[in-house]
């Protein structure tokens, strides 16, 4: 089964990018694979702090999550996955990407602010050459029902 991999972050071009990919793992017959990066600077505390953060990011990855995998259960029948890594966030997906052969296709929201489509983005589209995959970028301003019309 062919998954699509999508970044969970706080951003708001977010939304579209997990709707894109479940909307296309529905009409495929594929799966969503959804990762959230801990970016290690969160946690350069003292140790004992740095246990709190961490475990509190985690829960609020996992809330998030569980609102996003509902809506995808419920609306698209697809059940996705949660994969939750710490480190530098371009490194960290090629590494997913690269340990599960069933990823075919990442999926990232583009910002819409003037400062460009987001640090994200950019990195991955400047690496796009190299990529075991295709890269799909959803624009953040895209309606619901475009997404639904070209999925």
């Amino acid at each position: 089964m062919r998954k699509f991999l999508v970044v969970l972050d706080d951003t708001r071009e977010c939304l579209n990018a997990m709707r894109f990919a479940a909307m296309r793992a529905a009409h495929t017959g594929g799966g969503v694979a959804i990762l959230s990066v801990i970016p290690p600077e969160e946690y350069q505390h003292w140790l004992g702090v740095s246990e709190i953060m961490r475990q509190e990011a985690r829960d609020r990855i996992e809330a998030h999550f569980e609102v996003f995998a509902k809506w995808m259960r419920d609306r698209q029948g697809v059940h996705p996955e949660l994969i939750i890594r710490e480190g530098e966030p371009v490194k960290e997906i090629l590494e997913v990407i690269q340990n599960d052969p069933q990823i075919g296709v990442l999926v990232l929201g583009a910002g819409t602010d003037k400062s460009g489509p987001g640090p994200l983005v950019t990195q991955m589209t400047r690496s796009s050459g190299f990529l075991p995959c295709p890269l799909t970028i959803v624009p953040g301003e895209m309606s619901k029902e475009k997404l639904e019309a070209i999925t």
